[in-house]
């Protein structure tokens, strides 16, 4: 039994040494572009057309054949709904946030007036264009029961339609901001 557990602890050593040793390794940190002729250059052109997928992108089942709308050029989404929804929800400590799927989660929030009440946010962009329906909001709604544990509080619709108005408002804000720049 004790000359399996030296062979099993010289296994291990050995494996961390040779994953230390892979630190000494250098790599390449970037892809050769094809240049014009032909020929690779190991620096970048930048001209921005460096997808491996062409200039274009991936396009699967042959595409729709319309312009991408390229106000969310850099994220998944609409950028001006994704700023708008960060924007109006910047009161409530912020959880989790997806650029590229569209999802903003927030954290519980108690308001300082009202401790014993608390809620939560999840802002849902559903859409690259910035439009009405491209927004979907859930609100949860907690409140201390008598002993001491959060209770489920049902959330009006109209709350919920406020904040999606409030997002949409501030989306156009900074749509008319961009314009005007």
């Amino acid at each position: 039994m004790k000359g399996l557990r030296s062979s099993g602890a010289l296994v291990s050593l050995v494996f961390i040494l040779a994953v230390a040793g892979c630190d000494t390794v250098e790599t390449q940190a970037q892809y050769p572009e094809r240049q014009p002729s032909g020929k690779t250059s190991p620096v970048p052109t930048g001209n921005g057309s460096g997808s491996i997928f062409g200039e274009d992108g991936l396009v699967l089942f042959g595409g729709d054949g319309k312009p991408v709308d390229q106000s969310g050029s850099g994220i998944g989404v609409n950028a001006l709904l994704w700023r708008a929804s960060l924007d109006t929800l910047s009161f409530m400590p912020l959880a989790s946030a997806d650029p590229f799927g569209g999802v903003i989660i927030t954290d519980w929030y108690s308001s300082p007036d009202r401790p014993s009440e608390r809620m939560k946010a999840t802002v849902y962009i559903l859409d690259r264009r910035l439009r009405a329906d491209g927004l979907k909001v859930a609100l949860f709604r907690q409140q201390i029961g008598p002993e001491r544990q959060w209770i489920d509080i049902p959330v009006a619709a109209e709350t919920v339609g406020q904040l999606e108005n409030a997002i949409l408002t501030r989306a156009r804000q900074l749509r008319i901001q961009s314009i005007g720049e």
